[in-house]
């Protein structure tokens, strides 16, 4: 029988600098739950939202993989390897720290703020080179439908990571139910709500809640209302 866990909304953490106001569904920074370390391999999760002209200095990183997800704004990225770019709404970045890498992160806009997803997954390889990938998601394939977007495999759909992990981003219509099927016997899955409201294995998930699934092969979820959410099919061992 599965086992679930429910971390809606209110139950985040929040750090709210002024420049910066982030909501940590895990331990973070000075937020600190004891139950809430990770889930399997899913270490970060956090809800950014980056005033306009302000950002992360740079900083070092080590064996993690480090997905970036923009809704709103522009995000600018530079690192340690010479890559500079702008993450866009509706585009997807990944950063393999590996053996050791340092960026910056900042918002380039002076009247926008940035509104983003930062996730850290634990690598199932470590010290590897530090790599650097970023695409732009077609959306029109969310529709009504599990849209991969990040896999282990560098000739699937979406980014590519060191772990045993698949990613989808689903924009359902009001009423709109579909059977979602775990990729990889062993994962769970970690679901979180971009905006709307659907259930899922029989609970109401409204915006920003999120719920962890373990131990089943099949889930039907069911928008309320249009919905857009975030599926991580994540191995639960290191």
């Amino acid at each position: 029988m599965a086992t679930t866990v429910l971390h809606t909304a209110d139950t985040r953490g929040n750090a709210n600098h002024g420049w910066l106001n982030a909501y940590h569904s895990f331990s973070f920074g000075n937020y600190y739950n004891a139950d809430r370390n990770q889930f399997g391999v899913l270490r970060v999760l956090n809800d950014d939202t980056i005033a306009a002209g302000m950002g992360f200095g740079t900083h070092p990183h080590k064996n993690m993989e480090i997905i970036t997800i923009p809704f709103e704004g522009d995000l600018a990225h530079k690192d340690s390897m010479g890559t500079s770019s702008i993450i866009k709404s509706g585009d997807v970045q990944v950063m393999s720290a590996g053996s050791g890498i340092q960026h910056s992160e900042f918002n380039p806009n002076t009247d926008q703020q940035t509104k983003l997803f930062q996730i850290w997954l634990f690598p199932n390889k470590q010290e590897v080179t530090p790599r650097y990938q970023q695409i732009t998601l077609d959306q029109s394939k969310q529709k009504n439908n599990f849209a991969q977007i990040l896999s282990p495999n560098a000739d699937d759909e979406g980014i590519w990571i060191h772990q045993d992990a698949w990613f989808f981003m689903a924009d359902f219509d009001a009423d709109f139910s579909k059977t979602y099927s775990i990729k990889k016997a062993g994962n769970g899955v970690y679901l979180i709500v971009i905006s709307g409201s659907i259930t899922v294995y029989g609970q109401e998930l409204n915006t920003k809640d999120a719920i962890g699934i373990t131990d089943f092969e099949t889930l039907d979820i069911k928008a309320q209302t249009a919905a857009r959410f975030l599926i991580m099919d994540i191995p639960m061992k290191m």
